[in-house]
């Protein structure tokens, strides 16, 4: 494991926390507070945090259209010394990718500072990022 920073007040340890709520709009409140949490353990401003708590939702009411119905939305957060990276999962029958034209992409690109998505069999997934500050983590 990486040597932990110091941010602000406290230590961060690199981590990874792994979320699963039933692939269903009602929790994805869970979801959204997860990520502001996390982010808020980084020292991310308030600004950060809310960009990155709605980018959160943002991607995974996108997997939510195509998510089997009796299946889960799984978060994989990656906490970095400043950065946090969410990896969002659904199975869908026939997944294909969002629409790199549309708004919601349009939503993700402008609040994140790392953003892709991949189809993986039956599993669709939309990587995003956001470092402290909101510039680059890569």
């Amino acid at each position: 494991m990486l040597e932990g920073q110091r941010t602000g007040s406290r230590t961060v340890e690199p981590a990874e926390v792994v979320l699963s709520v039933p692939a269903d709009s009602i929790y994805l409140s869970v979801v959204r507070t997860a990520a502001a949490g996390l982010g808020a353990r980084l020292d991310f401003t308030l600004d950060d945090i809310e960009d990155l708590r709605i980018a959160v939702d943002e991607a995974c009411a996108l997997l939510l259209k195509q998510a089997r119905g009796d299946s889960t939305l799984d978060v994989a957060f990656t906490l970095d010394l400043d950065s946090l990276r969410a990896r969002v999962t659904a199975t869908c029958d026939r997944p294909s990718l969002p629409s790199r034209e549309g708004f919601s992409w349009t939503v993700l690109s402008a609040l994140t500072s790392f953003l892709d998505m991949h189809v993986d069999g039956s599993e669709l997934a939309i990587v995003l990022g956001r470092a402290r500050g909101g510039g680059d983590d890569e």
